[in-house]
């Protein structure tokens, strides 16, 4: 049974969202949520690197790997793929937006260790999409990581605010907070 594309991006956002129910990506999601501006060069930078990485590996391995018999190296393959796709995203960041390369510093050049981009790249052919079905999952799917980071940050910038006991301050409270944020983005699970 062949997905439609609503179903694809909805699942892919909220249902089983790569952080929150799948649990890549945990890294950069618990390391650059303190803010929520820097979340959102994070998001942004993961969705370029994920949208470019399913263009160019959906290619690879329906033309190269399968053609000639090697789909056992489709994980060297592509990680490759992502660490030129990062490089490229970095070059560009450091001339663009020098104060968000700063505020994303080593957690950048840390997209391509990021589970969650190479998971997502294995993902999409292993549940045997076509292009532009890969492309709407690598989309969604990094839309999905943005929004959880975001809306991590945006409750960490508030926790801030508040009293918290001095035993839960810092990252007590926030692995407490991701647990319930986990468990509230289970609530979407009937949806699709």
């Amino acid at each position: 049974m062949e997905l439609s594309y609503f179903a694809i991006i909805i699942g892919a956002i909220f249902v089983n969202n790569v952080v929150l129910a799948q649990f890549l990506g945990i890294c950069p999601f618990l390391g650059v949520s303190s803010k929520v501006e820097t979340s959102l060069g994070m998001g942004a930078a993961v969705t370029f690197v994920m949208a470019l990485t399913a263009v160019v590996a959906w290619p690879i391995q329906t033309y190269v790997l399968e053609p000639l018999g090697i789909e056992y190296m489709q994980t060297i393959v592509f990680i490759l793929v992502i660490a030129a796709l990062v490089q490229m995203v970095e070059i560009i960041l450091k001339k663009m937006s020098p104060s968000l390369y700063q505020a994303l510093g080593i957690f950048l050049p840390l997209i391509t260790t990021n589970c969650a981009v190479l998971g997502v790249a294995i993902l999409m052919i292993s549940k045997e999409f076509n292009l532009l079905q890969s492309l709407a999952y690598s989309v969604s799917t990094a839309i999905g990581f943005a929004l959880a980071l975001v809306l991590f940050a945006g409750i960490r910038e508030r926790l801030e605010l508040e009293g918290v006991p001095a035993a839960m301050r810092g990252v007590p409270v926030a692995l407490v907070t991701a647990g319930i944020l986990a468990m509230a983005f289970m609530g979407f699970s009937g949806l699709v």
